[in-house]
């Protein structure tokens, strides 16, 4: 399993480890649940993941919320719900103040760097819309210090999809850098170094897997390294905060052929799945590995673009992929959509989305139902002057 490999690779060479798994990976209550039983917390991005967190189980001593750009009601829900509240930005801290002082407070700190396998997905450095830059962060823990907060966290996250493992131990040794500034300048000990996540998993044939036990040696040696300096006080929790290198390999997207169209230049299969589905291609020009069940994989006897039903000309899960010979009533398998999958989908063209089944076993669950036109329309209210 992900997370038994990733915790024990961590915890060989730094045993103060937690892992908060990150919900807008896949936010579905039984996924959260298995890895809550696993022993991991929850990173939530918003009150609505808050309260899924809580109802899989998860304690909030266990959660952490990293919102951006957040409402004041936001701001004060997230205090009341006695999570560890992680900002965003120094200057969210008076507003937090206003409805009272958290016992911990951690801010997210953009440490200059970012990487990921899509522009989109870099998520640290100079162009990011998140975190508090260097020059700013000491002021804000000076702010939180003098406002009574008692006890502090430091936090980041720069990328994801990252398969260069050499960027985590760059990455979290800024972080590092900037922790013992702030410790020298305020006095502040740190409880826990959060590292955020953005580790990689293989989607295209080519890509190598994330040697994540490489990466956690180099990681914790690094922190290591800065404790025995002396530039950072105490033994605080190494946490990380992964979503897509836990779940997305854990999943496939079954769809149906209903129709394969031939044009002058083109072959167009056309399925009950699209970017309604599974945006990510259309988004980020993602790849997903797709075959033809029971068809010899190895026969790529064609070239095809495979979309969906929705109304836009960018409703393609792959173009000019090679795949078996197809027909309508085959099955497409969609591979590695564990991430970002159902949590980025939507009903687009009033399409109703599929259902979710955990298999464990040979044994098959549905952990959620497949939508109807009625789940469409189940928030709708028309006037009754419009009824006549």
């Amino acid at each position: 399993m992900n997370y038994r490999r990733l915790r024990a690779a961590f915890e060989k060479w730094y045993p103060k480890f937690r892992v908060n798994y990150a919900i807008k990976a896949n936010s579905n209550l039984s996924v959260i649940s298995i890895l809550r039983q696993e022993g991991a917390g929850a990173d939530c991005s918003n009150m609505e993941e808050i309260t899924l967190a809580r109802m899989a189980g998860v304690p909030s001593s266990r959660i952490i919320y990293t919102g951006n750009y957040n409402s004041d009601e936001e701001l004060r829900e997230a205090l009341e719900s006695g999570v560890t509240v992680n900002l965003d930005d120094v200057d969210l801290l008076p507003r937090l103040l206003r409805h009272g002082t958290p016992e911990m407070l951690s801010f997210r700190v953009n440490p200059g760097v970012g990487a990921g396998s899509h522009p989109g997905l870099v998520v640290g450095g100079e162009r990011s819309k998140f975190g508090v830059e260097e020059a700013r962060v000491i002021d804000g823990y000076r702010m939180a210090k003098e406002a009574g907060v008692r006890r502090f966290g430091l936090h980041m996250m720069t990328g994801s999809n990252v398969l260069d493992p050499e960027y985590f131990p760059a990455a979290t040794s800024k972080l590092l850098e900037i922790g013992e500034r702030i410790t020298r300048t305020l006095g502040v000990e740190f409880e826990f170094i959060d590292i955020g996540g953005g580790f990689g998993v293989p989607y295209r044939p080519e890509d190598k897997p994330l040697d994540i036990e490489r990466v956690a040696e180099a990681v914790c040696s690094t922190v290591n390294h800065h404790l025995e300096g002396g530039g950072l006080s105490g033994q605080p929790y190494l946490t990380v905060e992964p979503g897509r290198f836990l779940v997305a390999d854990t999943t496939i997207l079954i769809g149906k052929v209903h129709h394969v169209k031939h044009t002058s230049n083109q072959v167009f299969v056309g399925t009950d799945i699209g970017m309604n589905t599974l945006i990510r291609p259309m988004l980020y020009g993602a790849y997903h590995h797709i075959y033809v069940l029971g068809k010899n994989q190895a026969e790529l006897t064609q070239t095809v673009n495979i979309t969906g039903q929705i109304c836009e000309n960018t409703d393609m899960l792959a173009v000019n992929r090679r795949i078996p010979h197809v027909e309508a009533g085959d099955l497409i398998v969609v591979t590695t959509v564990g991430a970002y999958g159902f949590s980025m989908s939507s009903q687009y063209n009033n399409r109703p989305r599929p259902a979710e089944v955990l298999v464990k076993n040979g044994e098959a669950e549905i952990i959620r139902q497949r939508e109807n036109v009625f789940d469409l329309i189940q928030k709708q209210h028309i006037p009754p002057r419009l009824l006549s």
